[in-house]
Parts: structure tokens; sequence; C-alpha cells
């Protein structure tokens, strides 16, 4: 028995005489080999590519929405150096009538609100209202002389223009959330300052009257937002900028 008669009978060799190894009973002469499929394999099946890409969940939407195109990053910074244009004096009056017209001083705490508001209205996208108020912190840190202190500031104010929108993730902007932050902050601003404008000195009267001044700042601020965001769409800013 040679080495071939070893290997035992190929089942796929045609055992006529002069057959060529390989070919199957009934082929015609001259095909190559056959190929033969896996028992029990089944038809063989091609899936198509897109049908995975269709069906796929989609997971990337909220994540879209917090990315920032040139377009968008061109515009909160033209927010952001005009804000920190308008804030650099304000800061400077503010300081000087501290100590001695308290009452004037916080009446410009609106303005402080105003950038972000422009930027959120405008806008519409999470976080460009911190993104421009960061911006604006950067533009007056070499004229408020408070240092890189005024960018805590900035993004503090800021903060309250973006919270109403966080509680329903940015997916409702109603006119009215930007007036429910500017409530907030003119509320919780003078708790805060309570001790640097010492008000517990003042009579009941002017307390309330310090928050009342306070209030109305922040809600004419952000009203006075609304309507240059308002008016910059009216014009065609950020009219056609990604959402």
């Amino acid at each position: 028995m040679n080495g071939a008669d070893a290997g035992g009978t190929n089942p796929y060799v045609d055992p006529r005489p002069g057959a060529r190894p390989g070919a199957r009973p009934g082929a015609r002469p001259g095909a190559g080999p056959e190929p033969h499929p896996a028992p029990d394999a089944g038809p063989e099946a091609h899936p198509n590519p897109s049908s995975g890409v269709r069906n796929r969940p989609r997971t990337a939407g909220g994540r879209s929405r917090l990315r920032f195109p040139t377009a968008i990053l061109l515009t909160c910074a033209a927010l952001g150096v005009a804000g920190g244009a308008l804030l650099a004096p304000a800061n400077w009056i503010s300081t000087i009538l501290f100590p001695g017209l308290p009452f004037v001083s916080v009446g410009l705490a609106g303005l402080w609100l105003l950038p972000s508001v422009v930027a959120l209205r405008l806008l519409r996208r999470p976080l460009v209202g911190l993104l421009v108020g960061l911006l604006a912190g950067l533009v007056i840190v070499p004229f408020s002389g408070y240092g890189f202190s005024s960018v805590a500031t900035n993004l503090w104010w800021a903060a309250f223009t973006e919270l109403p929108f966080l509680f329903v993730i940015w997916r409702y902007w109603g006119t009215w959330l930007h007036y429910v932050g500017a409530a907030i902050v003119g509320v919780v601003y003078p708790i805060l300052a309570w001790a640097s404008f010492d008000l517990g000195s003042f009579s009941v009267a002017l307390q309330i009257t310090f928050f009342a001044v306070t209030l109305a700042s922040c809600l004419g601020g952000t009203a006075l937002g609304i309507l240059i965001a308002d008016r910059l769409r009216t014009a065609g800013v950020g009219a056609r900028l990604p959402r």
C-alpha cells in the first residue's frame, strides 16, 4: 500500500477511469474542482453593512448637543468680548459706589447676567452662557483690579442664567426660564453679600429695599439681554447657526 492509499478513500474522487482527482461524477470536463459547502451550513447570509448602522441605537444625540462648532465658538467669543467691554467700566463704577452708595452699586448687578442671557437666548445651546461668562471674565482681568477673581465672579453670575435650563436638560427654551434664573440670583446675592454690605446695620425697610433693587436689576438685565438677542436674530445673527 502506498502513501496515497494509506489516507483512505476520498469520497469526492470520481471512481471512473481517467477521472481527475477531486472531480465529482457528472461534472463537465475541464471544469475545476467544485467547492463543497460544509454539511448543514445552510445558505450563506450576506449581511447588509448599512442595516447595522440603521438599526444601531442613537446614543450620540445628547453628546452632539454639547459640541461647539466653529461658528458657535466665534459667536461666543464675540459676545464674550462685547460683554467684557461692558463689564470692565461697570466693575469700576460698582466698586467706587460700593462704600457710600451701596444701593446704586447693587443696581448694576443685572449687567453681569447680560452677556450670558444674550448667548443662551440667541444660540440656545447648553453651556454657552457659562462659556460667554468665562470669556467676558478673561477680557476684564487686566482692567478689573481683581485679577483672575473676576473670572470666578463672572462664572458665578453666568451659572444662574444656565441653571433653569439645566433642570430641563436644555430641551426647553421658554422665555420665562431666563427670568427664573434672574429671580433666583436676585434673592441669593443679597444673602451671600449680607456681611459685605453690612445689611445687618440697615433697618428692615432698607433691607427689603436692597433685596428689591437687586431683584429688579437682575430682572431688568435679563429683559435687556432677551431684547438684544431677539434683535440680533431679527437682523440675521445666529439664524443659521447649527442647533
